[in-house]
């Protein structure tokens, strides 16, 4: 999965511990060097492990042409944004789409469909974990979900925001990244009217984990903070086509800040949102569309967002945000380079002006 990463989970391979290194120099950066605060882990008793990267992407499926990548060369589907994600030690991102090949679709205008090769193609371009709380991780109903959470049990590949339970739902992947200990949350603010109920999981039925219970999230958050250095919650959420956070979102942001979160990232929209810092936490609003067909102006801008963590910090442990532009083509994000990369990246900058959020912390 590459030379770039270093120590973690049980399924990964070792990567080098040069990363941080590496990634300054082949990434385009944009926005944070801020230092770290005082150092200590997370309940200031034992040693914390040593700084470590997360990539992130936005939305992906595999529909329309994707699916021919995906059916003819699974190992090569997400083209050549992999590399960007394989120089971090631990990537994930948003799979909007069921993971079946039966059950009957949803009562909605799109339905969205996986073979389970998805998650080989997810692991071959190096993503290590992706949330499945969203508008179309349920698009083939229950059967669909079973046979979601079955195929990744089959192939060794964690999802998070979707489960039998709530519980499950709303349970943490967690893993070891250079000797820190990491707590990934998935959920969802975006269900199709007429399907919150039979979606969002509860106590004893199967479903997504819904952030528009904030306050089951916010336990959640509470919970893994207990025993992680550091607390990952993806979510899915914004208006679509709306670059600017809604003030839904914003409040969210903030309850998860104050709960313990320190990354706080998103997608939905289809369209990127601003990223930066709020209470000393980064949040980035929306990483728009990633591995996503039909794409096109403004629904083709894409890119990786690789955040440097110091889990050895008392509060900030985001040290540095770096944003890679790419340009959807065939589906697929191809990174930009040059004046393409200045313009797009200054561009991203630029989206600050309608959030809450800051370059620094």
């Amino acid at each position: 999965m590459g030379t770039g990463r270093g120590t973690r989970r049980a399924f990964a391979l070792p990567k080098s511990p040069l990363l941080a290194a590496v990634a300054a120099a082949t990434l385009a950066t944009a926005g944070c060097g801020a230092l770290a605060d005082a150092s200590g882990s997370a309940d200031g008793k034992r040693p914390a492990g040593k700084p470590f990267t997360v990539a992130f992407g936005g939305d992906v499926h595999f529909e329309g042409e994707l699916r021919a990548r995906l059916d003819s060369s699974p190992d090569t589907a997400l083209g050549p944004v992999a590399g960007g994600l394989k120089r971090a030690d631990l990537a994930m991102v948003n799979l909007e789409t069921a993971v079946t090949e039966g059950a009957t679709p949803a009562p909605k205008q799109f339905t969205f469909r996986a073979p389970p090769s998805a998650f080989r193609a997810l692991r071959s371009a190096g993503v290590d974990v992706a949330t499945m709380a969203n508008n179309h991780g349920m698009d083939y109903g229950v059967t669909g979900l079973q046979d979601s959470l079955a195929a990744g049990k089959q192939a060794g590949f964690p999802v998070v925001g979707i489960g039998r339970t709530a519980d499950e739902a709303f349970r943490p992947y967690r893993t070891a990244v250079n000797g820190a200990k990491v707590a990934v949350i998935g959920a969802t603010q975006v269900l199709d009217d007429n399907l919150v109920q039979a979606w969002t999981a509860t106590g004893a039925g199967p479903g997504l984990a819904s952030a528009k219970d904030a306050p089951r999230l916010v336990a959640a958050v509470r919970k893994a903070r207990e025993d992680a250095d550091v607390v990952i919650v993806d979510l899915h959420w914004g208006q679509e086509l709306n670059p600017c956070a809604t003030p839904v979102q914003r409040q969210l942001a903030a309850q998860l800040a104050d709960a313990g979160a320190d990354a706080i990232v998103g997608s939905h929209a289809h369209v990127l949102l601003a990223g930066g810092f709020l209470k000393g936490k980064y949040v980035h609003y929306g990483l728009g569309n990633f591995v996503f067909y039909n794409s096109s102006g403004r629904t083709a801008q894409s890119g990786v967002l690789t955040l440097t963590f110091d889990p050895s910090a008392k509060t900030r442990r985001v040290t540095r945000a770096d944003w890679a532009p790419a340009e959807i083509s065939g589906g697929v994000p191809r990174p930009l380079s040059g004046p393409a990369a200045q313009e797009a990246r200054a561009q991203w900058e630029g989206l600050r002006r309608c959030a809450d959020v800051t370059a620094t912390p």
